[in-house]
């Protein structure tokens, strides 16, 4: 059951992207005086569990009536579909996509030939075994920075976090989202991306190394959407 706010303050809710923590959330800082932030947390899916009713069981965890709803990535994904069920003051994505149309040309190829699933999500549960190989230091500084935030390494939740990213649906951006992007996202690029607060800089990650971008500009964002 959802519960109108007391305190006045606007009730955030965060969705971290694919398999990561909330913590990805850690530098973004919104003054507690005016919004009381919340982080939704990734769920392992059912047998065969449609992303709508998945979205359905996350709403559970939205106590809130008319809250704000931010997403990272996937997560960005997510909170549109939630947003389809419950009623929502605003819906801000960040490196995300807002249709199927923004997918990058190979997710597209992907979706169209089910190449997908063929994708070895399995050497995920490796991840440990490649501090020992001779990497270079870029490569060891993401690898650090991916397992420090990732929350989820089950198969099964990548394969159908990915199967939903790449067959997504939606056609068309639902009216008033606030979309977030970089202009340096490799994995969602710029050129795919229509009506968008571009982030000079961004990468895909850019949550976490843009968070001074984030803190200056979000609070607007919140309160006010695209008309700030």
């Amino acid at each position: 059951m959802q519960i109108e706010s007391n305190t006045g303050l606007i009730p955030v809710y965060m969705m971290p992207g694919m398999a990561a923590k909330a913590s990805i959330f850690e530098y973004i800082s919104l003054d507690p005086n005016r919004f009381e932030v919340i982080y939704l947390t990734w769920k392992l899916p059912t047998k065969n569990e449609r992303l709508e009713d998945y979205a359905q069981r996350m709403c559970e965890d939205v106590i809130h009536q008319n809250p704000v709803l931010i997403g990272v990535s996937f997560g960005g994904i997510l909170v549109q579909e939630m947003a389809k069920l419950i009623d929502v003051r605003q819906v801000i994505i960040i490196s995300s996509l807002k249709s199927y149309h923004e997918l990058p040309t190979r997710m597209k190829f992907a979706r169209k030939t089910n190449a997908f699933k063929v994708l070895p999500t399995s050497l995920i549960n490796y991840m440990e075994q490649l501090d020992y190989l001779p990497l270079g230091k870029s490569f060891k500084k993401r690898l650090q920075l991916y397992k420090k935030y990732m929350f989820v390494s089950d198969k099964y939740y990548l394969d159908w976090s990915i199967e939903n990213i790449v067959s997504w649906k939606q056609k068309q951006a639902p009216k008033g989202i606030v979309h977030i992007h970089g202009d340096a996202d490799l994995v969602f690029p710029l050129e795919h991306i229509e009506n968008c607060h571009v982030v000079p800089g961004g990468t895909h990650i850019m949550i976490i190394n843009k968070y001074r971008w984030f803190n200056k500009h979000l609070p607007n964002f919140i309160t006010y959407g695209n008309q700030k």
